[in-house]
């Protein structure tokens, strides 16, 4: 646990340079002695606010120069670990909530040249699936094979909308090359 006769303790909160100038402080979190690896978290007094923390990991021989602040406690105890699990909790929660409005947006049983236009259309208005049907706004509905002629419903000024929306991403889905969505 050396670097130039000094001891990379863990728990220890150094002032640290690299050898790229770089000038951090943080409380060692682990040494790796055979891969020469350091662990080193930043911000401590963050940890006490409720504030995040960045981690950095490098090898012990990138550091140029440090000095010794102050000894901490264990980093890794148990004791003084804290978790907001409300936090945590909220989080997962966001994401399943996201992942479903994701999948909702993918079609089943449709053809990549549908999901094509799906996505057109999701980027100005908004769409939903219906089984194999497109509808846009709750009002126009697309069906297969999703052709500007295959609008129904809606006003006219929606289904012109659309129509043109699906025009332009069929040619655009031609210049990319043919036989792509056959």
């Amino acid at each position: 646990m050396e670097a130039g006769g000094e001891e990379f303790a863990i728990g220890v909160v150094i002032s640290a340079k690299t050898t790229l100038g770089e000038e951090f402080e943080g409380q060692i979190v682990a040494f790796d002695r055979p891969s020469n690896l350091l662990v080193i978290q930043e911000g401590v007094g963050r940890a006490e606010r409720g504030e995040r923390r960045n981690v950095r990991v490098l090898k012990a021989n990138y550091i140029r120069e440090f000095s010794v602040v102050s000894k901490g406690d264990d980093p890794l105890d148990p004791a003084g670990c804290t978790l907001d699990l409300d936090a945590i909790y909220a989080r997962e929660e966001a994401a399943l909530r996201q992942a479903e409005i994701e999948a909702e947006r993918i079609g089943v049983g449709v053809t990549p040249e549908a999901q094509s236009i799906f996505d057109a259309l999701s980027k100005t208005l908004p769409v939903q699936w219906d089984k194999t049907d497109i509808v846009v706004m709750k009002e126009v509905r697309v069906r297969s094979p999703y052709l500007p002629e295959n609008v129904s419903g809606g006003t006219a000024a929606a289904n012109e909308r659309v129509k043109k929306v699906i025009d332009f991403e069929r040619k655009r889905l031609q210049a990319r090359g043919p036989g792509q969505f056959s």
